[in-house]
């Protein structure tokens, strides 16, 4: 008969402190929002170092059942507490403190990493990427947050408890009837329909010819112009937009369809340099030349040679130039009037004037339209990279 013997990898000392560190982390957010982020800190501190030492007292053998076991304790705990919602949530936050209990406690965190790296890279390496992923769920956690309430069955910025509760009663599509339905709301949107394929076509034809001509090497002052180009991107926004205002008052562009459309293009045009001018470090000038030798002229060249291999380049700055106009603000409020007001605008409108849940409904479907947008350009990175022989994939 086998017998079972003790389990002993990672010193107690490593492993107990760090998942002891990631429960006070939580406790702060969850004391935070109950009113006491220190005590919160303090009571997630000592149970997630209990959880560890206590899932791993046990014998060989007993990860799975362990870690389960804590995920439905810490499910009833929430349900106990805060019902449904907190059922999930506590389920949650069992399963990851008992993956990290037991990651930390077998050393299969040393899987990944070379056997040389001393302990001060290692910690390097993790907490480097811990520190993007809480940047990114920072950024991130908002745009969660919009969504679910754009769900409202009340004419609330907060969540109801019905919605707490996962009522069905608690949500509705009333928001989105209304955005389609609401006169003021389709207006906007036309106007940023008509406004940001016109930026966006602008922004692509002079951004492309600016990157093919920047990439040539006799070009005089070369980064000087470029650092010009792509001002619109460092300079702030408001003194962009407050500048513009000034000189199309002055040529009598202020207030017109064509006014807005340019001032679009011009805070596009940097995007699409970046991404030509990326896309044209791995460009093989030989292809041109070979061109120009079977008597192509250079705008055959262009169109036939070039334009299919920078392609990619191409259509990723023009998406991120037409995000650029779907979503700017400031700028129109500068050199607009009332009969170019864009959906952002609408927006920046119902904020000030009137508090309507219809602006989160349509901030998810601005939302939901960038991340669309955004796979797509990534999708085309990729392809670019597999053109040029970057990856091989």
């Amino acid at each position: 008969m086998a017998t079972l013997t003790p389990i002993s990898r990672t010193p107690v000392n490593f492993y107990v402190p760090v998942v002891a560190a990631f429960g006070a982390l939580l406790g702060l957010f969850i004391g935070t929002a109950q009113g006491s982020g220190i005590l919160g800190v303090i009571a997630g501190g000592l149970l997630g170092g209990a959880i560890a030492w206590a899932l791993t007292q046990p014998m060989d053998g007993i990860e799975k059942p362990a870690r389960w076991g804590l995920v439905v304790v810490m499910a009833g705990l929430g349900l106990l507490f805060n019902g449904i919602p907190g059922a999930v949530m506590g389920a949650a936050f069992g399963w990851f403190f008992g993956w990290l209990t037991f990651w930390l406690f077998e050393g299969r965190y040393r899987g990944p990493l070379a056997p040389y790296l001393t302990a001060q890279q290692v910690l390097w390496y993790y907490s480097f990427r811990v520190i993007c992923w809480a940047i990114l769920i920072f950024l991130i956690t908002p745009i969660l947050v919009v969504m679910p309430l754009s769900f409202n069955a009340e004419d609330f910025f907060t969540f109801t408890p019905e919605m707490l509760r996962f009522d069905p009663a608690g949500y509705s599509l009333k928001h989105y009837r209304d955005f389609l339905t609401n006169d003021d709301w389709q207006q906007a949107l036309w106007n940023s329909i008509r406004i940001a394929p016109a930026a966006t076509f602008l922004a692509v034809s002079f951004g492309t010819l600016a990157a093919i001509g920047l990439s040539q090497p006799h070009v005089p002052g070369r980064q000087a112009i470029m650092a010009i180009l792509i001002s619109p991107m460092i300079v702030p926004l408001i003194i962009s937009a407050a500048g513009m205002y000034f000189f199309y008052s002055r040529i009598g562009l202020q207030g017109t369809y064509f006014g807005v459309v340019l001032a679009h293009a011009a805070l596009g045009i940097p995007f699409v340099i970046i991404t030509v001018t990326a896309t044209l470090v791995g460009f093989d000038n030989s292809l041109t030349r070979a061109a120009a030798n079977m008597g192509a002229d250079p705008v055959t060249t262009f169109f036939r040679v070039q334009m299919p291999l920078i392609l990619p380049g191409v259509i990723s700055g023009g998406l991120f130039a037409f995000i650029t106009s779907f979503d700017e603000v400031v700028v129109v409020l500068f050199v607009g009037s009332a009969g170019q007001k864009t959906l952002p605008w609408q927006m920046f409108t119902g904020l000030r004037e009137q508090i309507s849940p219809t602006i989160l409904a349509v901030a998810t479907i601005l939302v939901g339209i960038s991340i669309c947008l955004l796979t797509v350009v990534e999708l085309l990175r990729r392809r670019s990279e597999r053109l040029r022989g970057i990856t091989g994939s």
